[in-house]
């Protein structure tokens, strides 16, 4: 496991794909998003099977993977189907990857089915593995540009054969040139250069939010030519960045077509301005504009692009930032120059006074480059600062002191880390305040910038932590932190007013002597102790009466590095006012011995040497006085100076706040308008919604009434087709007493005609001949007559059943046709009614056909008596058939007037039992009238 601090890579790969349909024009392609950085595959053939096998990875630390993986930061993966010569790109579906599910171990790839997919009928898939590795590359690469894929460069038709892909930069270390394409076209030697001559407005890529090293940074320039990196000396001033313009030249072997084909196919040339291993902006300068086609004016005079080009910071889009004004926008002028060997070289742009210091060629030694990279992309260590005691400055005139043997190296951290339980009844737009003079400087330390305090809150204080390096005894130390408290002072800053001190906090250092220790080692390897103290302490209020106002948390860190190594240390004369009256001037001569003969008190060597020492003490006073002044009036114009420099950087940031102000300010004005449109546009949708609304809800209730009174009109016409139905039955009951009545009154007029019938052939039985042969008549008749009745009732009864069915199928569609017209809650009526109607009907069928069974069965048993009978009587008629008087003219006339008579009675009958028709009907009249005319006939010929 690396440290939080190591880069990590999220790679993930895109091997192949399944389920595709084919399409032959067209290509695949697979864009990655993720943490607003987009990657595409290269596009690969519409296939069923595509084989992508690219790898697309991201650059992000572990404190970012960690929030990205809280925020469940998506990445989402679109396949698009790209047509070549339209250039147009349909959607096919799109992947979305868990970003949690990425391990730093390898896993085995997955198949992912494409959501939204085009292709509805296709189950298309993608293989895919999302995986983090540790990137191990140098600092200074990430500046380097990305390899792209080769573009397609077209070789001109002087070059033959020439694949775009062989033309290439190989250093030639002997030689020391680069050869560009193959040897039998590189003819010709070129010098190309690269001049970095100036930059403006370089604070403009220093967003807000970015921390710089504490210490003075170094920025410089940083570009690769060919393969080699190159970077400026470095300089310290973006305001006003003093440099020399340096010039980095390459040697190249190639010909003109073939260099003018290569810079056609390479990207852009980039230029980074880096502070240590962070790129701070980039420009980029076109190289394909120094060869054009048709031209030979690198065979007369070097050709060169140059002029100031912007630098863009990386990733704007990502860091959202609004566009700067052209005037503002920071710039670097660069010269580019290619000529070939033998020509004038042009004198590159620079700025007044600018001094041009020119590097010839690079360097092609292995051993010099790889050091010179390692010196420019190591990051400069942190240079031990000397350990003094306070109040000592160094000059160049300082004299030295001895620290004691026994003093230690102590570093005491304090962070004042919140504040919170305000009991005041007003907000406080606090900073916090103190100083310590034991730590070496009285100077105070205030937190920056005010933070907003409200009741039942805790507010963390920004800029709250401070380090003091210094030496003493641990005994002074000691009693310093047991006598020597240390105040913080609150105070309310306000822009209305001047500032509020609104209490004191008393931070007792003494309570991390008692703290427990703990063991770690040094940047040297030495044995160093730790002690560490957190509390909460009250702030009493500075005025009236001893209330708290607030609770200050603070964590406070003792740090011992042991024995001071420096035994001596410099000093100003300054510090020296004290040590200068106890030294013994050199000069002076000794003291007289006690045998000299005694003068007067101004005449002795004690009074002269006490003389000479005042004397001396005042000169040197008055050379220390002139030193003071002397440093006085230097100090005075480093700080002229410096509140210049400082000056000038307040009034350019101050510039690009108000250009940052203004821009902010038109986006503001712009989104208020939109605002304010979408405000009226919002006005008139809602009027026009409640218009809407007001015309659905009167819609509604006509809509409503409307069918209200087709429910009404619905009922009524089930009520009237109720009634209807009704009538139909009772018109029904009605035919059916009406047809038993006839029925009653047929049965007795056929009892009477049986009677009549007897009576007749009684009579008709004393005539042996006549008797017999009219017996024969009649019971052929009746024969024929019941077969024609049996026949007739065999089709009447399949003609009612037709009859019937066409009926119930009438019925049925009637029944339908009414139902779709009925609402939903009659519906149960209705079903209701119709199964009573059907009951009634099944139930009069069902008495029908009893009845009509019933006939036909005494019927055929009548049918089969009367065939007993007549084959009897045949017998005996077959004796006595030679005593018949009647031609058999006659007979066959007789018999074909009883088939029509019989014939006639049978359609009456029938059309009777239909129940369509009853006596009064004119064509039941006319065969009743037929019928009768032929009995008449056949009583006449008898």
């Amino acid at each position: 496991m690396g440290s939080k601090s190591d880069p990590l890579l999220v790679v993930v790969s895109i091997l192949e794909g399944r389920h595709f349909p084919k399409r032959p024009k067209h290509m695949l392609i697979v864009e990655a998003k993720f943490d607003g950085e987009q990657l595409a595959t290269d596009p690969v053939d519409h296939t069923n099977q595509p084989e992508f096998a690219t790898e697309l990875a991201w650059e992000i630390d572990r404190k970012a993977l960690h929030q990205h993986r809280l925020q469940r930061t998506p990445i989402k993966l679109q396949c698009f189907a790209l047509d070549p010569v339209s250039s147009a790109r349909e959607t096919v579906g799109y992947i979305v990857l868990d970003l949690r599910s990425a391990q730093e171990t390898k896993q085995a790839p997955k198949w992912y089915q494409l959501l939204s997919n085009k292709y509805t009928k296709f189950k298309s898939e993608i293989q895919i593995s999302i995986t983090l590795e540790t990137d191990t590359k140098a600092p200074v690469d990430s500046f380097k540009a990305k390899g792209a894929p080769p573009r397609d460069g077209k070789v001109p038709a002087s070059l033959p054969g020439l694949d775009p892909k062989d033309i290439v930069a190989v250093l030639n270390e002997e030689g020391g040139y680069h050869q560009i394409g193959p040897a039998e076209y590189c003819t010709d030697s070129f010098i190309m250069s690269v001049t970095i001559a100036f930059a403006t407005q370089l604070e403009q890529l220093i967003p807000c939010t970015m921390k710089l090293p504490e210490r003075q940074p170094e920025f410089f320039f940083y570009y690769s030519l060919l393969g080699n990196d190159v970077t400026n000396e470095p300089f310290n001033d973006l305001i006003n960045p003093n440099f020399e313009p340096e010039r980095a030249s390459v040697r190249i072997r190639s010909s003109v077509e073939v260099l003018r084909v290569y810079l056609a196919l390479q990207p852009k040339l980039q230029i980074h301005l880096c502070c240590g291993d962070q790129s701070l902006g980039s420009a980029e300068i076109p190289l394909s504009g120094l060869l054009k086609r048709g031209s030979a004016e690198v065979s007369q005079h070097p050709v060169t692009v140059e002029g100031a080009f912007i630098l863009d910071p990386p990733n704007r889009a990502k860091q959202k930032l609004a566009p700067v004004p052209l005037e503002l926008a920071p710039t670097v002028g660069v010269s580019v120059a290619l000529q070939k060997e033998g020509v004038d070289c042009q004198t590159p742009p620079a700025r007044d006074g600018a001094t041009e210091s020119e590097v010839e060629s690079l360097q092609y030694d292995k051993d010099a480059k790889a050091h010179a990279k390692g010196a420019r992309s190591s990051i400069p260590a942190s240079l031990a600062q000397p350990v003094a005691a306070s109040g000592v400055s160094e000059t160049a005139s300082a004299q030295r002191i001895t620290v004691p043997a026994t003093s230690h190296h102590f570093c005491f951290s304090i962070d004042l880390r919140s504040v919170h339980g305000l009991e005041l009844g007003f907000p406080v737009n606090c900073i916090l305040r103190y100083s310590y003079p034991f730590f070496g400087s009285a100077a105070p330390i205030m937190t920056n910038p005010p933070v907003e305090v409200r009741k039942n809150m805790e507010v963390f204080l920004p800029q709250s932590y401070c380090a003091f390096d210094f030496a003493t005894l641990p005994h002074q130390l000691q009693d310093t932190f047991l006598r020597i408290p240390l105040l913080v002072e609150l105070w309310h800053k306000d822009k209305m007013s001047k500032d509020l001190l609104l209490g004191i906090a008393r931070i007792q250092l003494s309570n991390i002597l008692s703290s427990d220790k703990t063991r770690f080692l040094g940047s040297n390897g030495e044995q160093c102790w730790r002690q560490t103290y957190s509390e909460s302490v009250p702030v009493i209020a500075a005025q009236g009466s001893n209330n708290r106002i607030v609770d200050l948390s603070y964590t406070v860190t003792l740090e011992d590095y042991g024995l001071v190594k420096m035994r001596e240390v410099f000093v100003s004369d300054s510090s020296q006012g004290l040590s200068a009256t106890q030294q013994k001037p050199s000069s002076l001569p000794p003291a007289p011995g006690p045998s000299e003969i005694q003068t007067e008190p101004r005449e002795t060597l004690e009074y002269k040497a006490a003389l000479e020492l005042e004397m001396w003490k005042e000169m040197q006073e008055d050379i220390f006085e002139n030193q003071l002044k002397q440093k006085e009036l230097a100090h005075m114009q480093a700080l002229a100076e410096e509140w210049k420099k400082r000056d000038r950087e307040r009034e350019s940031l101050v510039k690009k706040k108000v250009a940052e102000y203004s821009i902010l300010e038109g986006k503001l004005q712009k989104t208020l308008i939109d605002l304010e449109k979408r405000e009226q546009q919002l006005a008139s949708a809602e009027s026009e919604l409640q218009r809407e609304k007001k015309e659905l809800q009167s819609e509604r209730e006509r809509n409503l009434k409307e069918l209200q009174d087709s429910i009404r009109r619905v009922k009524e016409d089930c009520v009237h087709q109720v009634e209807l139905g009704r009538l139909k039955i009772r018109q029904l009951e009605e035919d059916k007493h009406r047809l038993l009545q006839q029925l009653t009154d047929a049965e007795s007029k056929y009892k009477t005609l049986e009677k009549e019938f007897q009576q007749f052939k009684d009579q008709q039985s004393n005539k042996p001949e006549i008797r017999l042969q009219s017996e024969i008549n009649l019971l052929t008749l009746e024969k024929v007559e019941l077969e024609r009745k049996l026949e007739s009732a065999t089709k009447s009864k399949l003609h009612y059943k037709q009859q019937w069915g066409r009926a119930l199928k009438e019925l049925a569609r009637l029944k339908q046709r009414e139902q779709e017209s009925q609402m939903a809650r009659l519906k149960k009526q209705q079903e209701e009614l119709e199964q009573m109607r059907l009951r009634y009907l099944a139930a009069e069928e069902k008495d029908t056909v009893k009845t009509e069974q019933q006939e036909l069965l005494d019927l055929r048993n009548e049918l089969n008596r009367l065939r007993q009978q007549e084959q009897k009587q045949y017998q005996d008629s077959r004796e006595i058939a030679s005593g018949k008087m009647d031609g058999p003219r006659g007979s066959a006339l007789e018999e074909g007037l009883d088939d029509y008579l019989t014939r006639l009675i049978e359609e009456r009958d029938t059309l009777m039992r239909t129940g369509v028709y009853n006596h009064e009907d004119r064509i039941i009249s006319e065969l009743d009238r037929q019928i009768r005319e032929l009995l008449a006939k056949n009583n006449a010929s008898n």
